[in-house]
């Protein structure tokens, strides 16, 4: 018989969390206790906010449901092994929806696994590869745990810090938000140092060390770190706006484009127009639009149309092909996107400066900032 109260509701709560329904009977066997005393468990779970449902009957049975809040859960060890292994994975790339809540969730959990389960969890992780295409870098999902921790407890961040000329920097920072773009993590945080709001891609950031210091949160300029980080983008790389149309359907070109690119709009039934404004470099556009896996013509702007005649260009040579008389590289059907390249040509989509055509919020050597945020 288990005389342990709390050690006792750990266990029936560990079993109501099971989705099926428990005779009374059957409880009382598993926890070693009268019916009676399940009954008054019942009452105390109930007590502590577990919406704990009885039926009627014979033996009578009780379901955990869905109540307004969400109460504690408990975790048997593969359970909470599982939860950490898929939080770090996803955790480790900037997937499209997953945002800072994700990384505060696999902070808390990390915080309280036993170092048994914390080691097979690395253990796993490490021994296994996800087979992924992001557009963004990776992250050890350890530097995204420490910010996380020190976003929500107020304390104060120490890190080394690359910049995009491949300048090294040590930085003391008043962690404010993280921000998920979907291809990538941002710092929001005031740095210390040079007394200025800063934004820092996640990617450059290594040796993250919670100080301990606890401060008192600044006010940021704009009032919200998505829209800090978006100004501080727009800084460093004018947006402009773009008109492309498709020989496919809006249902088959919006399951392949990223939603940072926007929304396509049907023309027909079997083409469509994407428009919109985007501060990305023209060259990555140009990249992602060649993989949509359908022909497509770009209408605006310039040097969109010319990055894509370039890319068709350059990846004509490397197939050892040779662009038509009229200078049509033939690639992603762009028509008439006359003149081919020299060797130097453009950058390589792969090669520019952030990697992902994002533009590098922290990049130069003193990191990002917006000058007169506030009136901007």
């Amino acid at each position: 018989m288990t005389t342990d109260t709390p050690a006792r509701l750990l266990t029936l709560l560990s079993l109501l969390q099971t989705p099926r329904e428990w005779p009374g009977g059957e409880l009382s066997d598993r926890l070693g206790v009268s019916r009676r005393t399940v009954r008054r468990d019942i009452d105390r779970l109930r007590e502590l906010g577990y919406p704990v449902q009885a039926t009627k009957g014979a033996d009578g049975g009780y379901r955990l449901v869905a109540g307004k809040a969400m109460p504690p859960l408990v975790l048997d060890d593969e359970e909470a092994v599982a939860i950490a292994v898929g939080l770090r994975a996803g955790a480790g790339h900037a997937v499209e929806g997953l945002d800072e809540a994700s990384v505060r969730a696999l902070a808390k959990l990390e915080q309280v696994l036993p170092g048994r389960l914390r080691h097979r969890v690395t253990t796993l992780q490490a021994a296994t590869t996800p087979l992924t295409s992001g557009d963004g870098p990776s992250i050890a999902p350890e530097t995204l745990t420490v910010m996380a921790s020190t976003v929500a407890g107020h304390e104060r961040l120490r890190f080394a810090y690359r910049a995009a000329d491949g300048t090294e920097s040590r930085r003391l920072t008043e962690p404010y938000r993280l921000v998920s773009t979907g291809r990538r993590w941002y710092l929001v945080a005031y740095d210390i140092d040079r007394d200025d709001w800063r934004t820092f891609r996640v990617d450059r950031v290594s040796e993250p060390f919670a100080t301990g210091a606890r401060f008192v949160p600044r006010e940021l300029p704009t009032g919200d770190a998505a829209e800090y980080l978006r100004r501080s983008m727009q800084l460093r790389h004018s947006s402009y706006d773009f008109e492309v149309t498709f020989a496919a359907p809006a249902g088959f070109v919006a399951a392949r484009v990223p939603d940072w690119l926007g929304t396509p709009e049907p023309l027909d039934d079997r083409s469509c127009r994407l428009r919109g404004s985007i501060g990305d470099a023209v060259q990555w556009v140009a990249f992602r639009l060649a993989m949509l896996e359908c022909d497509f013509v770009v209408h605006e702007p310039e040097q969109l149309v010319t990055a894509v005649r370039e890319l068709g260009a350059r990846l004509s040579r490397a197939a050892g092909a040779s662009p038509d008389a009229d200078g049509e590289p033939g690639v992603g059907g762009v028509p008439g996107a006359g003149g081919v390249p020299d060797a130097g040509g453009a950058p390589d989509p792969g090669g520019a400066p952030d990697a992902g055509g994002a533009p590098d919020a922290g990049g130069a050597p003193d990191g990002d900032r917006v000058r007169g945020a506030g009136g901007v």
